[in-house]
């Protein structure tokens, strides 16, 4: 046919409005857009591709979804959506979009569709340091700012990653100001500030998103007012005004010590004491004044019979301040006629003069105390000097000295009890020139159990670490002496194979290498004992956290996998699950499978672990399959691998019906002699099918109507197909028998069959038989059961029709699919040749099937 002719122009037209569809199609493909939220639950639909193309579907491998083969659904896996994860460097972007490709349709068409991750309030702030320090000086101006050196950042997108801050606890000394786009945090102070007043500040600065339900967080801001020297020294109120001493006061005596204060901080608070240029020449000589205490000491000793006063100015001097003054008498009493004594009676055990007490007993008597010797003074009285744990209590006319509560070893070893005479004067009492010092030692019991400076300890070690390897030193404190502080460790009920801590040192180490696949977190308690009788000990705990190495391979649930799969399923059918396990953790723990060197039809999908077929299976091409997977892992340094063997029996399908072999067409023509034996074997059917078991086992029936009337003398047994004479042939027997012959074999539930016609002609005749055409028959019975009435040539018609039928549907979907419009031209021109062919046709319709290499005869 030459070009411009008329089918060619129709074809190229179909081609043409083809590629307009095709182009419509792509443009469909590339518009497909699916949005979802991230972080859904498992199993979640999240759109489909049923609306736009057919079925069936595959979604090529992804982790966090998955398709149905039928519907086009596709779901949320077991591994969530996490927006910042798969789209990070577009965290602050308006769309997180992901790529998708699938296989659509019978044509198993690739095509490609977009996923639209949606952010969900699903990330709190959070501030690089959890603490913020910030000095701030004391005069500091009302509305100054000082910049805070942090910024909470949020990975969410839109108004989830928007910021706002606030103060919480400034007690309105401090507020805040956002400047350019909350990128600046400025601290403002609101009111004036005294560091003597309030020297710390410790508030919150809180971060919250602008999401729909916000989410927050807050880091410490701890303002330090700073010091500046804005207060000069002062004179307390206890200062002492008036003092009293003896005129038999020796040299270096403290006579009183004056006392001023400055609140400032550091040399801002430094005082310095001096005597006012306006005392007296004999104050300057007599007294010595302490620059840094305002302790006023004697210079000499004092020999004095008379009494008299002496006034001393004594100033307190502050950096750039004007200096404050106080002014002090002394009075100095007529020295003592006759020195007066104190005696001691001891009642606790004491060696040379000192008495040994065990700490945490209930107040105890030491000591009767006794004042001997003439004094011109009246009103006498022992007292104790300075703050100690003891009291003195009179007794008619003794003191008794006890302990006012129980003494601690650990606070004071030694105590030195001062007792002095005191007399009674309008002005106060004053210390006579008389005094005995008293020592008490503290004698130590094991009242302190051992402390740990830390009470948890938590670390994390790689697994399969070297034996012997360090963890770390643990530390626990008595405040015991001698034995009652000598401390030692030891582990409580743990492996001693796997730990150990050294009684000394503390020191804790590990023996073995650890496996965090048996065990991923070692819980240890650390007793610490001291040595007092009895012992007191206290307990820590160690958590040891194993970090995963890549140091398991993946593992199959068997070396071998048999699968068994019916012939002829669609394409990406299932076939198995095929299991593996890799019990290391997160990305060295993540497998993936491959079907490794082999063409084998068969793919893995790894986001359900199955085994799938990627075309058709036919058993009698191929009836057994063996092939190998691979699994591996994503360990980051090495990725580690493992096989496993797979083998897939092919199950058989009654999807071939049984050929006939013998006759070699339904025009063949045996001549039988008249003078043939009853039982002898005439003639033979044989056929073949393709299929296996019973699908595959034949019999054979005869239906004529011959036999319908009980009048042919021909028999064919059903097994072999052997026909022979079930009785001797008659004169009426002369002439042409034609058997009409049904090949059946033994699929379930509905066997398939196929019919031959035997032709035989009774005759004396050596010549060779030949029909002139082929015998029809017109029976109406089920040929799947009986022997069909029906002639081959209706049936052959029958089978026709329903290729004309879908041929008519496939030209309905001509302007949708090249491939039905390829068929449609195709069909055009075998109708044509078979119009041309009429031969041709009536072959088609005929049974015979010559397959020499497996022909044979009995």
């Amino acid at each position: 046919m030459g070009h411009g002719t008329p089918d060619n122009m129709n074809c190229a037209g179909l081609l043409q409005k083809l590629l307009i569809v095709v182009h419509i199609r792509q443009i469909i493909c590339s518009s497909l857009l699916f949005s979802v939220p991230e972080e859904l639950e498992p199993d979640t639909l999240v759109g489909s591709l049923s609306k736009n193309f057919s079925p069936p579907y595959q979604l090529l491998p992804h982790k966090y979804l998955r398709m149905d083969i039928n519907t086009g659904n596709f779901y949320t896996t077991e591994l969530k959506m996490d927006r910042e994860a798969i789209c990070p460097a577009e965290k602050k972007a308006e769309e997180c979009v992901t790529l998708y490709n699938a296989i659509v349709g019978p044509s198993k068409d690739l095509i490609q569709f977009s996923v639209i991750i949606e952010d969900i309030n699903d990330n709190a702030p959070h501030f690089e340091n959890n603490k913020i320090h910030l000095g701030v000086p004391e005069d500091t101006t009302v509305g100054t700012s000082f910049l805070l050196d942090t910024q909470a950042l949020d990975s969410d997108t839109g108004p989830n990653g928007e910021v706002q801050y606030h103060l919480k606890g400034s007690d309105g000394a401090f507020g805040l100001k956002i400047e350019e786009d909350s990128s600046l945090i400025m601290l403002v102070v609101e009111r004036a500030l005294d560091r003597e007043t309030r020297d710390l500040f410790q508030m919150q600065l809180v971060a919250t998103d602008c999401g729909v339900d916000p989410l927050s967080v807050s880091a410490d801001l701890i303002v330090t007012v700073t010091d500046v020297n804005d207060n000069c020294p002062a004179f307390s109120s206890d200062s002492p005004h008036s003092v009293t001493i003896p005129g038999d006061s020796r040299k270096n005596t403290v006579v009183t010590q004056v006392r001023a204060t400055d609140p400032d901080l550091g040399p801002n608070g430094d005082i310095v004491y001096s005597l006012s240029p306006k005392v007296s020449e004999q104050v300057k000589t007599l007294f010595s004044l302490n620059s840094l205490t305002g302790s006023i000491s004697l210079t000499r000793d004092l020999e004095s019979d008379n009494s008299e006063e002496l006034v001393l100015k004594v100033l307190a001097s502050g950096h750039h301040c004007p200096p404050a003054d106080t002014q002090v008498t002394i009075s100095v009493l007529p020295k003592a006629n006759q020195e007066l004594t104190i005696k001691i009676g001891f009642i606790a055990e004491h060696q040379n003069q000192t008495m040994v007490l065990q700490e945490n007993q209930h107040p105890t008597a030491l000591a009767v105390l006794e004042l001997e010797g003439d004094s011109i003074f009246k009103d006498l009285f022992l007292a104790i000097e300075g703050e100690v744990p003891f009291t003195l209590s009179p007794q008619n006319g003794k003191y008794l000295l006890s302990t006012s509560k129980p003494l601690d070893y650990e606070m004071d070893r030694e105590h030195h009890i001062s007792v002095v005479a005191r007399v009674r004067s309008a002005e106060g009492s004053v210390i006579v020139p008389s005094r005995r010092v008293v020592t008490v030692l503290v004698a130590d019991i094991n009242d302190n159990a051992p402390y740990f400076v830390q009470p948890h300890y938590e670390l994390q070690v790689e697994e399969n670490n070297q034996p012997g390897m360090s963890l770390l030193q643990i530390s626990a404190s008595d405040l015991d002496s001698g034995e009652n502080g000598m401390v030692t460790y030891r582990l409580e009920n743990y492996n001693p194979t796997m730990f150990s801590i050294d009684s000394v040192t503390g020191q804790l180490s590990l023996l073995v290498p650890l496996d965090r696949e048996q065990q991923n977190v070692h819980r240890l308690t650390v007793f610490a004992r001291d040595s007092g009788s009895p012992p007191l000990e206290s307990m820590a705990t160690v958590s040891i956290h194993v970090r995963d190495q890549n140091d398991n391979p993946p593992v199959f649930l068997t070396p071998h996998f048999i699968f068994f799969i019916p012939e002829n399923v669609p394409t990406l059918s299932q076939v198995g699950k095929v299991e593996v396990k890799d019990p290391d953790k997160g990305e060295n723990g993540t497998t993936e499978l491959y079907v490794v060197n082999s063409s084998a039809p068969f793919v893995v999908d790894n986001t359900q672990g199955m085994l799938r077929t990627t075309r058709n299976l036919d058993r009698e091409t191929e009836d057994r399959y063996e092939l190998y997977l691979l699994a591996s892992d994503h360990g980051q340094t090495v990725a580690l691998t493992s096989t496993a063997r797979v083998t897939i029996f092919v199950e058989d399908i009654n999807d071939n019906q049984p050929k006939v072999i013998l006759p070699g067409s339904n025009s063949s023509c045996l001549t039988v002699s008249p003078g043939t034996l009853a039982g002898a074997t005439v003639g033979k059917i044989y056929a073949i099918d393709e299929d296996s078991g019973l699908n595959s086992e034949i019999t054979y029936s005869a239906t004529a109507p011959e036999l319908l009337q009980n009048r042919s003398p021909f028999q064919i047994d059903s097994r072999s197909g052997n026909i022979t004479l079930s009785q001797q042939l008659l004169h009426t027997d002369l002439g042409m028998h034609h058997l009409f012959i049904v090949v059946r074999d033994g699929g379930k539930p509905v066997p398939l069959y196929t019919t031959v016609w035997m032709n035989l002609l009774v005759n004396d005749s050596t010549e060779p038989c030949h029909l002139d055409r082929v015998p029809t028959w017109t029976g109406t019975l089920n040929l799947v059961q009986t022997p069909s009435m029906e002639p081959i040539c209706d049936v052959e018609t029958a089978r026709f029709s329903k290729v004309i039928l879908l041929i008519g549907l496939g030209m309905m979907l001509v302007s949708t699919c090249l491939f039905v419009a390829t068929v449609i031209c195709c069909l055009k021109q075998r109708s044509r040749s078979l119009k041309m062919n009429k031969r041709a046709y009536t072959e088609a319709n005929e049974i015979p099937l010559r397959l020499k290499d497996k022909y044979y005869s009995d």
